[in-house]
């Protein structure tokens, strides 16, 4: 027996205890959830290898953590158990091998379903009226949330159906979705209130407050994926049979579910939910794979702390733990000086990851970064990478607190800081080095004059050769100036050019966009173009003018009218003029208020367009475009392969729009 390896045992379950408490009890995660996981997995396996040692209070054998004292703790009436994990392929096969090996059959029909990230509840209805609400908490008693769970709209309160049962268990998982985590940290940035980690932790914290008020305002999704009925009630023979049951009664229940066969089955449901994963409003962290046959179910059976029919198959994580090696400053389009981390290089959700945005000084200050922090990373879909939070236990020294730059890392220019703005800027506009080349990239890219081609590695080998000094000289460079440029051939010369000659036609949203103005983005410039007539109305407009435009207040109208106010500014627009950029001169019949004052959810794939370009045709109309369903949605655009969105658009009875009726929408 080795005393190290026992030692550890003792050391991981302290530790397990510790972040299950920060994580299910104080919604204030200490670590990722992969990092737990595997730590979790460390203690199993030396349990495997000592089972003489394994402690009687072992995390590795626990359910959730003890009930919180903020609130009342009851008994469930069955138990409320966890799950164990599949990581890979092969441990699902094991899983699939060993569920074969209990029912003694190789043809096993699988439930899937996504695996929400949330806080499990159980909620129990007498007679169709919601009674009792409880968290998980240990598997065996959870905290009293009723009242919360009252105040939650997408939890009804009561059963609407004619074969409403006498009492009813609905568990299932309450979530916050990406948009109302980002909205919620965007209003506590502001206010200077407690930020979430992720929306798991955000939902968690909602359902745990005190007062319901606080809850209601939350924004939480429920969705079930099990139920419990009395012995007396109606049993279903499978677990389909049961999330249909609970679909009749109003209950919102788990979206994209299938059934399937083998673990090839398993395997392609996973691609296709991992593919969709970044669209979904809803954030999830694998699928659950469950035995469909109730039947089969009961043969199967239970361990002390999950089912043998059910296991949750994970996919990469979106965050992980590595070390901060080094925060450089980079300059940006516009001047805004971003602490950038330079990290020991991580897998984060199947990409390697070796820097991390820290957004700017007071976050990176809010947040307390040093260079040799332990941090976790999150990234998730085209994301860029950022730092979510410092590991200050594992901080084993006094580490140096980064200081912002007293100048311009690029051209060691000035710095200032806008009172109100947490940016620091370089004052040198066009002459920094690294605003020159931004403002280029930014100007070529695909939703400004989309010059093909034209990527960051060419626009600084054209700066560096001294080709070109801003964009108006793109349209100065001839095939002459482009011969013997390493990489570029004579075919990718005369693509480029050609590339740079389509782009003079362009439009005027489009032009708008490309000048770089800071805050108006491609939405506001829509706004503008279809407001003023011609460029020339636009230059001369007031500030109180501007503020006439859907969409622009005060600090982006002052933003407008000093760009135009600059000299060299006004110089570099008459350049593009004068190089050829034309846009139809009827911008008005463009203009069509016809969707004014109605609000659209876009939500799947869709033949022949994009989502940006149903969005973009829409707003044209006078139409909003919203990233969440809500109660003041006009109706939801669907593709195929809808999620989350649309469950919550039935739940609210929010008209639908399917792909055969979009072209008379957009008509």
């Amino acid at each position: 027996m080795s005393q190290k390896d026992i030692q550890r045992m003792r050391e991981l379950e302290v530790l397990l205890h510790r972040y299950s408490e920060a994580y299910y009890q104080q919604d204030a995660p200490l670590i990722p959830d992969s990092t737990y996981d595997q730590l979790f997995r460390e203690l199993a396996v030396l349990e495997e290898k000592y089972p003489a040692e394994i402690s009687h209070h072992s995390p590795a054998h626990a359910v959730g953590s003890s009930p919180s004292k903020q609130f009342k703790a009851l008994q469930h009436v069955e138990p409320m158990l966890s799950l164990d994990n599949a990581m890979n392929e092969k441990e699902f096969s094991d899983f699939n091998a060993r569920v074969e090996k209990l029912l003694i059959s190789p043809n096993i029909i699988f439930a899937c379903e996504p695996k929400l990230d949330g806080l499990a509840v159980s909620i129990t209805y007498d007679k169709g009226r919601l009674v009792r609400a409880l968290t998980r908490g240990d598997g065996q008693k959870g905290e009293d949330v009723t009242q919360n769970a009252l105040a939650i709209a997408s939890i009804p309160n009561e059963l609407i159906s004619k074969q409403i049962p006498d009492r009813i268990e609905v568990r299932g998982e309450i979530c916050m979705a990406k948009s109302a985590f980002e909205k919620h940290n965007a209003y506590a940035r502001l206010h200077e209130e407690k930020l979430f980690a992720n929306p798991r932790n955000a939902a968690a914290g909602s359902l745990r407050q005190l007062d319901s008020k606080v809850t209601a305002k939350r924004n939480l999704s429920f969705f079930a994926y099990a139920m419990v009925l009395e012995d007396s009630e109606k049993n279903y023979p499978t677990h389909k049979d049961e999330l249909d049951f609970l679909q009749s009664l109003g209950v919102p229940v788990v979206f994209d579910r299938e059934l399937v066969k083998s673990v090839a089955g398993v395997m392609g449901y996973y691609t296709n939910l991992l593919a969709k994963r970044n669209a979904l409003d809803i954030e999830i962290d694998g699928l659950v794979v469950k035995v469909n046959a109730i039947a089969d179910q009961n043969i199967c059976g239970f361990s002390t702390r999950a089912p043998k029919w059910a296991i949750a198959f994970k996919f990469p994580a979106v965050e992980e733990v590595t070390t901060i090696e080094a925060i450089d400053f980079q300059v940006g389009r516009t001047g805004a000086i971003t602490p950038v981390a330079r990290l020991k290089p991580v897998q984060v959700a199947g990409v390697r990851v070796s820097n991390a945005t820290l957004h700017n000084m007071q976050e990176l200050h809010r947040k307390d970064v040093r260079v040799g922090d332990q941090v976790s990373i999150r990234r998730a879909g085209d994301v860029i990478p950022e730092v979510v939070a410092v590991l200050k236990d594992e901080r084993k020294q006094d580490l140096a607190i980064v200081k912002a730059p007293e100048s311009c890392p690029s051209c060691d220019g000035p710095l200032e800081q806008v009172e109100g703005e947490a940016v620091i800027r370089c004052v040198s506009g066009p002459q920094c080095p690294a605003q020159q080349l931004e403002a280029i990239k930014h100007f070529v890219s695909r939703n400004a004059m989309d010059i093909d081609g034209l990527g960051e590695k060419w626009v600084q080998q054209l700066l560096d050769l001294g080709l070109i000094k801003n964009s108006v000289d793109i349209y100065k460079l001839t095939k002459d100036h482009l011969i013997g440029l390493e990489g570029l051939g004579d075919k990718s010369i005369n693509n480029l050019l050609t590339a740079i000659e389509h782009s003079k036609a362009t439009t005027f949203a489009k032009f708008l966009y490309s000048l770089g103005i800071r805050e108006v983005g491609r939405a506001t410039a829509r706004q503008l173009a279809n407001h003023f007539s011609d460029l020339e109305s636009l230059k001369k407009a007031t500030i109180d003018e501007l503020q006439t435009v859907p969409d622009v207040g005060p600090i982006v109208a002052n933003h407008i009218y000093n760009y135009f106010l600059s000299e060299p500014n006004q110089q570099f627009v008459e350049g593009l003029i004068k190089a050829g950029l034309h846009w139809p001169t009827i911008e008005k019949e463009a203009q069509d208020d016809s969707l004014a004052g109605n609000t659209y959810v876009i939500t799947g794939s869709f033949e022949n367009l994009s989502r940006d370009d149903i969005k973009e045709i829409l707003q044209s109309k006078g139409a909003k475009v919203s990233g969440s369903v809500s109660k003041k949605t006009t109706a939801l655009i669907c593709g195929e392969k809808a999620g989350s969105k649309l469950v919550k658009a039935e739940s609210l009875s929010i008209p639908l729009i399917y792909q055969d009726q979009l072209q008379l929408l957009l008509q």
